[in-house]
């Protein structure tokens, strides 16, 4: 049978466009992509770029108060939200640009459109072209999972921050992850009083514990109000809102408190965007949550439809999105067969002015399957003290007991995502504690803490329980 194209890709987002791209340029695919938004996806358009920018955008009132108090006579003055704005939109148009370049260098046939599956070998656009190929990609990504209480289609989501009008006076943030702890930290520092909420005792839930704390205290310290364990119950829309999205809104929490807010932004998760793509008619098998069951090839139950990226929820995160897409590529038609290891990938969570960063086990995990050492420091990192911070710093590694193997590394700092790129390469070719000692300091610096901790601060697994409980 002639297809129209080798591969047809669904989804114009970082995973998609490598896929798209390395298989026509540089193993010669005929390839068709279709987007129904706009190139770049979640991460370039409404995720990590413009986010990060924003991130730097508010840390300019924390910048004027350290650089007081080595001398200057600082002040960060009036945040024009208009003007960054309109740079931030001309900048992510720029880099869409980038992507659409690429793609049609590459000689890929890019449909601005929604596409559906029809069949293994077919997908239907919105237009009702039907267009045929011999393996179809998905990497639709995910979109924010609205946690389905009475009004919460009068909350924002986190793609509507990037076109607000204004910022809100008085907003509310709802959930305790990545993406509420960020855009807390954000709002706040762009001078918005901010509230987060959430249901746990502390957030960042699947992060090594010490650093969940850590984290959590700094939110606070910033100045943002923390509801810890308390949920959001309703949302109700009250009068007019200074800023924001939509008018005032009024929320109901679980312990039967109200507050009234100028915006409210729900960000309670996410989850894979598959509705209607016609997957289920096409036969692929889909899990609890809607994501596609892929094997470690990222190939789904019929061997014609491939899926890479938040779709298959796996590891959300870009990076590992890309590396999918581009060793589905290689091995498809590139005949180098290859796939990711999802074992150990590092990830930051660009909280302000400390990062929490990390890679491999955390504590918790590592001592439910043996014994280990624990080497941490906690510290006032040398340029905040000075400038009279009392926040601390956390350096920490997971050390197995019985190979002396590093398996896992957690680091809560300024620029801690830039030190835990460099330590994940270590620590994911088996570096022992032995090695990370051989390595010579460079001082003064925080990652030195990395190279210098001697001695344990704890050692945790099943013998130390068992010998805890005996001497109990």
């Amino acid at each position: 049978m002639t297809f129209d194209y080798d591969l047809f890709v669904i989804g114009g987002g970082s995973g998609g466009v490598r896929a798209a791209r390395i298989a026509a340029s540089q193993h010669g695919a005929r390839v068709g992509l279709a987007e129904e938004s706009r190139l770049g996806g979640t991460c370039v358009i409404r995720g990590c770029v413009p986010k990060k920018l924003m991130i730097y955008a508010c840390e300019a009132p924390h910048a004027a108060e350290e650089a007081r108090a080595f001398g200057w006579d600082a002040q960060a003055g009036r945040f024009d939200w208009p003007t960054f704005r309109a740079k931030l939109h001309d900048e992510l148009s720029r880099l869409e640009g980038i992507y659409q370049g690429g793609l049609e260098t590459a000689g890929v046939d890019i449909h601005h459109q929604r596409a559906r599956i029809r069949d293994p070998h077919s997908v239907e656009l919105a237009d009702g072209t039907v267009k045929t190929a011999a393996h179809i990609l998905v990497a639709a990504g995910g979109r924010p999972t609205l946690p389905g209480i009475p009004g919460d289609d009068l909350a924002m989501i986190s793609d509507d921050l990037f076109v607000m009008d204004r910022l809100p006076g008085k907003v509310l943030v709802v959930g305790g992850g990545f993406i509420a702890c960020e855009f807390a930290t954000i709002l706040n520092g762009l001078g918005c009083d901010t509230t987060l909420t959430h249901r746990g005792d502390l957030v960042l839930r699947g992060f090594d514990h010490q650093g969940r704390e850590m984290v959590t205290h700094q939110l606070e310290h910033a100045g943002i109000t923390l509801r810890m364990e308390v949920q959001l119950q309703r949302l109700d829309r009250d009068g007019d809102g200074e800023g924001g999205e939509g008018g005032g809104v009024r929320a109901t929490f679980g312990d039967g408190t109200t507050d009234r807010y100028d915006a409210v932004m729900l960000a309670t998760g996410r989850h894979p965007y598959t509705a209607a793509l016609g997957l289920e008619d096409a036969g692929v098998t889909l899990g609890k949550r809607g994501e596609i069951v892929v094997d470690k090839w990222s190939q789904t139950n019929v061997p014609s439809i491939f899926a890479v990226g938040d779709v298959t929820d796996r590891v959300n995160l870009t990076p590992v999105a890309i590396r999918e897409g581009h060793a589905f590529a290689d091995t498809i038609f590139g005949n180098h067969p290859r796939h990711v290891d999802h074992t150990l990938v590092a990830s930051a969570v660009y909280t302000r002015p400390h990062e929490l960063a990390s890679v491999g086990l955390t504590e918790e995990e590592a001592a439910e399957r043996g014994d280990i050492e624990v080497y941490a420091a906690t510290f006032r990192p040398m340029r905040s003290l000075f400038a009279g911070s009392q926040l601390q710093a956390l350096t920490k590694l997971i050390v197995c007991e019985s190979t002396r193997k590093v398996l896992g590394c957690h680091i809560f700092a300024p620029e801690a995502g830039e030190m835990i790129q460099l330590a994940a390469v270590a620590i994911g070719m088996g570096a022992t504690k032995e090695d990370f000692d051989l390595t010579v300091a460079v001082h003064p610096t925080l990652a030195e803490e990395l190279v210098t901790m001697r001695l344990p601060v704890r050692r945790a697994g099943p013998s130390h329980k068992a010998r805890d409980a005996s001497a109990a």
